[in-house]
């Protein structure tokens, strides 16, 4: 029996942004799913098929997007050799080339233009420079989507360390009681992007979603924490220090400086969170639900 679905390919499916929207375009079961992959022979997700292709090789795209109605593409920054420009302006020509007619591109802020050179965070720059190239590409629908700052740092790349003072939590070049985090839960893009497909009339024409729970502090954080049974702390040190603490802290305190003067999302964030809420298949999590749920306390 045929299945005449409209097909959405999923680049990065194997990733944490990409496997959420694989996993709320199978549950919606409107479409049929492509997860899009180097390693198929790996891939463990619920798509409904699987194709290899990869971003530095644009010569493979063209089997990734061939008959799809929509693409999902999101690229990895922190990978040795990313180029993000490339990748994206290769997958931007090659679902044009293929007939795409909604792509959803996976943004960041655009650092570079907002203070104006003042702070080099190439992976959100990165990304942003790619939304031109999107944008005149001339697709039926095309969407933008920036992810907040993920809460499943907290469990993966940032987790609590040993503070100096015999503490346990974390250590960072900005005040503890800045409220200029936009946080929120990965997998919550799922919900966001599989809304914007199924909304292209309201969110096709280049709209900016963003599946963030709110605006929130480290401190703030640290406190919902601790509430649940935690003992962490927080504790602020110069961006001078901080930047000699491991690869790539250079531009995390970058990061963080932006941060500090606009915020993660920056100007519009009210409109691009208020939005994302409107359209999404699933939920957009708080940070308490989502420690009760991820942070248990042992």
């Amino acid at each position: 029996m045929s299945d005449d679905r409209p097909l959405i390919a999923v680049i990065g499916a194997s990733g944490a942004q990409g496997g959420a929207v694989v996993r709320a375009l199978v549950d919606r079961g409107t479409y049929r799913v492509r997860a899009i992959t180097r390693n198929p022979d790996r891939y463990a997700g619920d798509a409904d098929e699987v194709v290899e292709a990869d971003l530095s090789r644009p010569e493979t795209l063209a089997a990734a997007f061939e008959g799809a109605y929509g693409a999902f593409v999101v690229t990895a920054f922190w990978e040795p050799g990313s180029d993000e420009g490339a990748y994206g302006g290769a997958a931007v020509a090659a679902a044009k080339a293929a007939g795409v007619q909604h792509f959803v591109w996976s943004t960041l802020p655009d650092v570079d233009a907002l203070s104006e050179g003042r702070y080099k965070v190439d992976h959100f720059s990165d990304k942003a420079h790619v939304d031109p190239l999107v944008r005149d590409a001339g697709f039926a629908h095309h969407t933008f989507v920036q992810p907040p700052f993920y809460f499943e740092n907290l469990n993966t790349v940032m987790t609590a360390q040993p503070l100096p003072d015999g503490r346990t939590g974390w250590v960072m070049p900005i005040p503890g009681d800045a409220r200029v985090v936009h946080g929120g839960s990965v997998r919550d893009v799922g919900g966001v992007v599989a809304g914007a497909f199924e909304h292209p009339d309201r969110v096709g024409d280049g709209a900016y979603l963003s599946p963030t729970a709110g605006l929130t502090s480290f401190d703030e954080m640290v406190a919902t924490l601790d509430a649940q049974g935690h003992d962490y702390a927080f504790q602020e040190v110069p961006a001078e220090v901080f930047s000699t603490f491991f690869p790539g802290a250079e531009e995390m305190a970058q990061m963080l400086a932006y941060w500090q003067e606009f915020t993660y999302l920056g100007p519009d964030a009210e409109e691009k969170m208020a939005l994302a809420r409107e359209i999404t298949t699933g939920r957009i999590t708080d940070f308490a639900t989502w420690a009760s749920e991820n942070m248990p306390v042992t």
